[in-house]
């Protein structure tokens, strides 16, 4: 098993903290179970993802430094979002390179994780002792796939939940047409991905949708909701958190 970080930090993310605090609790108790105590920093704010998205980078950049003064005294940093996660990891050394800045952000990007990699490649756990009675289909988020690689370590704590069947998505890697800014910009383009998604939802037979990103569980939630189906969208920690 590897060795635990002593000094962990919970990073909230905005849509958590504003649409489903219930997550950032499941989280912790996730955390806690294998033996992780995470402190909730109260100065955090917003990544700059969305600044970072519309091409602002400045406005990035200030959120960017605001986090890493924040989370720089922790030795890891979890947060239930792949994209959250991405941005940190991806675009801080570059926003804040060739300043005072730059070593401390790469500092921090490198002991940023998401919740599933934090578990399985820090951590070291598969079996986190949850039970979830329910047929359950796994969407892997796009930053989550692709920008960290991660969806796997999701996946594997998926299948050693108790009780739980897990069903396949015929083309899980699709993405569901959130991508923040993009819905908004692009409506149409948005809601015809977000049907191509659903359909493969409702066709797997699943009780329940999981995820690991809030702005694809929202979205695909809304999308879901329109269409009156009985299918449930939860974060993953949400699954894992009930023993």
């Amino acid at each position: 098993m590897a060795l635990r970080p002593s000094r962990v930090a919970l990073f909230v993310t905005c849509l958590v903290d504003q649409f489903a605090p219930e997550v950032a609790t499941a989280t912790l108790s996730v955390l806690g179970r294998v033996g992780v105590e995470a402190s909730v920093p109260a100065e955090q704010t917003c990544c700059g993802q969305p600044f970072l998205n519309d091409g602002f980078p400045e406005y990035a950049s200030s959120l960017a430094r605001r986090f890493v003064q924040t989370f720089e005294p922790f030795e890891a940093v979890v947060a239930p979002s792949g994209s959250c996660v991405a941005t940190v990891r991806e675009f801080y050394p570059r926003l804040l390179s060739r300043t005072a800045w730059e070593a401390p952000a790469a500092a921090v990007a490198h002991c940023t994780y998401e919740l599933s990699e934090f578990l399985v490649r820090v951590v070291g756990v598969v079996d986190v002792g949850a039970c979830f009675p329910h047929r359950v289909a796994f969407h892997p988020s796009c930053h989550l796939l692709r920008s960290l690689g991660a969806a796997g370590c999701a996946r594997a704590l998926l299948e050693r939940v108790a009780a739980l069947q897990l069903v396949e998505l015929a083309r899980p890697e699709v993405c569901c047409g959130f991508g923040g800014v993009f819905s908004v910009k692009f409506p149409e383009v948005s809601e015809a991905m977000l049907a191509d998604k659903l359909q493969d939802v409702t066709g797997s037979g699943a009780d329940v949708l999981v995820s690991t990103d809030m702005g694809c569980l929202l979205h695909l939630r809304g999308g879901l909701s329109r269409r009156r189906s009985p299918v449930r969208c939860l974060h993953l920690a949400e699954v894992l958190a009930p023993p």
